[in-house]
């Protein structure tokens, strides 16, 4: 069963309670499980959204988000791209056939290989510093480049990326300036322009203020420059409802408003009308993945707990910055008491709940920890020797397949040289 998108509000279990119950008796828990149907819905919504682009739009999703090639394999066959910032994250690009200028490439801090892979794939390298320029002369200026715009203090941040004076990311806007002369001085024949000042987003405003922006540098650098901007990338950062009563970002109020902004700037100018591109991730998969885990203990001191076998090295975020993912214990419904929800590492901030109201647990149950379909497993690791876990896929045809296998011992002691290991 796929996912209700119209219940934008509402936590409902985002799979049949069957299918989940059935998928546990041959795969053991934890394992993580995505929607393929509902994640095909949601690219296409994203591209209908943005379909009055009079010289194209295209969302290149963020590989960091979900970098599982059968999933890329999905996303680049609904007309998405790739945006890549590792050699892994170009590696993958390339197995699913999303190279050329549908291959985003935007790192920062970037090794001179990852560069040259890049360039070898065709894609788009978009600069996070003036000073990469010279990296890139050095080894064959590309016909094509973008650079990435740090407003500073000139735009404020949101909770999770932070204040853009305080980020490692991007030029600031004299740089901006400069780069594109440098670069057109150096043979670049063909310039995009990039920002990304926000995560998990969910006011509209926010985006459309962006946008403004972003066209208000595009026309400067054009006229001081002299390059023609031919395409435009507003990053990413569109957030999911991760809470109950929490709205689902309207893509179509921001396709409005940046259509808005577009005619104002663009189409009553002289300027060249840009390719409108995104970097989103999170929005693509996020609500259309969960972790489903089982309660495999109970502890009862100052406070109850109940231990699962999932633990922060599967699913990070709620551990690393206290995001919230709602949990579903299947079968039941009836508020019981608070608990903290648990893993086993060797970590107090190993919780996935603090004092979350939830129906009684007892060991055995199942537990469904929802919108992990982004940065969730991407993020796992293996600190205590643990292994991470499987992921599968529900087709449309209603079959589930594993498309990724549980780690294993042998998986974890590849790397060493050790005798007997």
């Amino acid at each position: 069963m796929s996912l209700n998108l119209e219940k934008t509000g509402e936590k409902v279990l985002p799979f049949d309670e069957k299918l989940l119950r059935d998928v546990t008796l041959e795969i053991p828990t934890p394992f993580y499980i995505y929607d393929e149907k509902a994640i095909r819905t949601m690219a296409r919504r994203f591209a209908k959204a943005f379909d009055w682009a009079p010289r194209g739009f295209r969302n290149h999703f963020a590989v960091k988000a979900c970098p599982n090639p059968y999933i890329l394999e999905i996303l680049g066959a609904e007309g998405m791209g790739a945006d890549c910032s590792s050699m892994a994250e170009l590696v993958l690009s390339e197995a699913v056939g999303i190279v050329g200028d549908r291959l985003f490439f935007s790192s920062n801090n970037t090794p001179i290989a990852e560069f040259e892979k890049a360039i070898e794939l065709g894609g788009v390298i978009n600069l996070d510093d003036i000073t990469h320029l010279r990296d890139l002369k050095r080894i064959g200026m590309p016909d094509t480049l973008s650079f990435r715009y740090n407003p500073g203090p000139a735009k404020k941040g949101n909770a999770f990326i932070g204040k853009p004076e305080e980020a490692k990311y991007g030029l600031t806007r004299e740089q901006m300036i400069e780069a594109y002369r440098m670069a057109l001085e150096w043979g670049v024949k063909r310039f995009g322009i990039h920002t990304m000042v926000a995560s998990n987003e969910l006011d509209v405003d926010y985006f459309l203020e962006t946008a403004d922006m972003l066209f208000n540098l595009l026309y400067e650098v054009s006229e001081k420059s002299g390059v023609a901007i031919d395409f435009i990338n507003f990053g990413g950062g569109i957030g999911i409802p991760y809470r109950p009563g929490d709205k689902t970002v309207n893509l179509e109020a921001i396709s409005n408003g940046i259509k808005k902004l577009y005619t104002e700037y663009i189409v009553n100018s002289v300027l060249k009308p840009p390719i409108i591109l995104f970097e989103c991730g999170r929005v693509v998969t996020g609500p259309y993945g969960c972790l489903v885990t089982r309660a495999i203990h109970e502890k009862h001191i100052y406070k109850e707990y109940i231990g699962i076998d999932a633990c922060m090295a599967d699913l990070m975020r709620p551990g690393m910055y206290g995001a919230y993912h709602h949990i579903t214990v299947l079968g039941k419904t009836e508020v019981h008491k608070n608990y903290d929800v648990v893993g086993s590492l060797c970590e107090n901030n190993d919780k996935f709940a603090i004092d979350r109201s939830l129906p009684k647990i007892e060991r055995g149950d199942i537990l469904v920890i929802h919108d992990a379909g982004a940065h969730g497993r991407a993020m796992g690791f293996n600190y205590n020797g643990k292994l991470r876990p499987a992921e599968l896929l529900l087709g449309q045809d209603g079959k589930v397949r594993e498309i990724r296998r549980k780690e294993n011992l042998k998986d974890y002691f590849a790397t060493l040289t050790f005798p007997g290991l």
